[in-house]
């Protein structure tokens, strides 16, 4: 099944560059030069986003990022004095319709500046044709490896990831693992993924790991990232009753179903943790119920609690303006936010929104600073700063727990207890 997704994603590559040389025969128009030189109008910024399909979770948690950063940059009067002008469109968590919203952002309406869409999936084709047009794509959910190996991020560094690289994600739950004596260590664990390229990494590296340590892997299957899928290996699962479940997961759907399905083949894994669901606030636990997460783990480089002034600011804004409570903040909220601010930042210091001075500033090795902490591009995008942490849901509160003795860490829950109600198929 890799093998046939390395293979679209080719052929999908190969159709970008082919579609972008049809409609531009240089990037002049595209790269931000042209509208660089006018700064007497709005920044204007082009997005493509998840509003509906199957991302439409993450995809709304940024559009509310993007736009509580605009709206937080415009009041203190624009960058530079240049208000911003955010244009979003809903790609319908779909490969083609993301492509083609930014050859019509770039192409066609000559934004000044791209922010990515949700996901790895999307985000390195959309890559793609932001790098035929010249122009930088800041980004925070595209950290798999499959989006920094594209070709064309290969040749035009056009790529930045402000949030956590994904592989390594799930490095300080295997560190505490391995802090722990043998005797105490998880004996045997499942890995699980779904067929994504932002979901799999952190769980083939965390299985390498785990296995070295002596943990025996009784189960180890990739299935389509599809809903129909999810139950027969979470059946399969539940019937070998591993220790630890470590689920590569992209969406909440996808960890709501393993939860039903364990819960109802009365099985719960000493140990759960989740690439991705968790960490979605109010999102998961309106699904699966606080008493049912209680326990849950998920890794991130953000969570509502963090301690900073910036990030605590924004959190209130989105609690005044949405409702709800600071746990139920959505994490992507911060990585949309984080995309804003680096892209602030980058048009400050190159004094306008010309492309290439930007991607040379981002690369230059400039520390910036976000609401998810520190920024350091690597020569292919990726946050080198950036910290890994683990996060769990502890009675109702989402809590930072590893590494251990960390600023921040709360003590973990190291045996997930058991459910407390039924998780029935539509989240009721």
């Amino acid at each position: 099944m890799k093998n046939g997704f390395a293979t679209s994603a080719v052929v999908m590559l190969a159709a970008i560059t082919l579609a972008a040389c049809t409609s531009s025969n240089g990037n002049s128009t595209g790269n931000g030069t042209t509208s660089a030189d006018d700064t007497s109008g709005p920044i204007t910024i082009g997005a493509s986003l998840s509003l509906t399909g199957q991302f439409d979770v993450d995809g709304k948690a940024f559009d509310r990022g993007y736009k509580l950063w605009a709206a937080d940059v415009n009041a203190a009067g624009g960058i530079d004095g240049r208000k911003v002008k955010l244009t979003i469109i809903d790609d319908g968590s779909s490969i083609n319709q993301a492509v083609t919203n930014y050859q019509t952002l770039i192409g066609t309406d000559h934004v000044d500046l791209a922010f990515g869409p949700f996901s790895s999936l999307l985000s390195g084709p959309a890559s793609a044709v932001a790098a035929r047009f010249g122009m930088a794509l800041i980004e925070g959910a595209g950290g798999a490896p499959t989006v920094f190996a594209t070709p064309s991020n290969q040749a035009d560094h056009n790529v930045f990831d402000v949030s956590l690289p994904v592989a390594a994600e799930m490095n300080p739950f295997v560190q505490w693992i391995s802090s722990l004596p043998p005797s105490e260590r998880p004996k045997t664990a499942a890995f699980a993924m779904a067929q994504d390229p932002f979901a799999d990494p952190p769980v083939e590296q965390a299985e390498t790991e785990l296995v070295n340590l002596g943990v025996n892997p009784v189960y180890t299957q990739t299935f389509p990232e599809q809903e129909s899928s999810y139950k027969a290996p979470a059946n399969a699962i539940a019937q070998l009753a591993p220790d630890i479940v470590v689920l590569g997961s992209a969406d909440v759907p996808t960890v709501a179903t393993f939860m039903q399905v364990f819960d109802q083949d009365h099985y719960t894994p000493k140990m759960f943790i989740a690439a991705a669901g968790p960490d979605q606030g109010a999102a998961f636990t309106s699904i699966v119920g606080t008493g049912n997460a209680n326990g849950m783990m998920v890794p991130d480089g953000w969570f509502p609690g963090f301690q900073n002034a910036t990030s605590e600011k924004m959190v209130q804004e989105y609690v005044n303006e949405y409702g709800g409570s600071a746990s139920g903040v959505n994490a992507d909220v911060a990585e949309a936010y984080s995309v804003g601010q680096v892209a602030e930042d980058a048009v400050i210091a190159t004094h306008g929104t010309n492309n290439q001075k930007i991607i040379n500033y981002l690369h230059s090795g400039v520390v910036l600073n976000t609401v998810q902490g520190k920024v350091k591009f690597d020569a292919l995008g990726e946050n080198g700063a950036a910290a890994a942490f683990i996060f769990q849901w502890e009675h109702g509160s989402f809590n930072q727990v590893l590494p251990l003795g960390s600023t921040g860490s709360t003590p973990i829950i190291s045996t997930k207890p058991h459910w407390t109600s039924p998780i029935t198929s539509n989240g009721s």
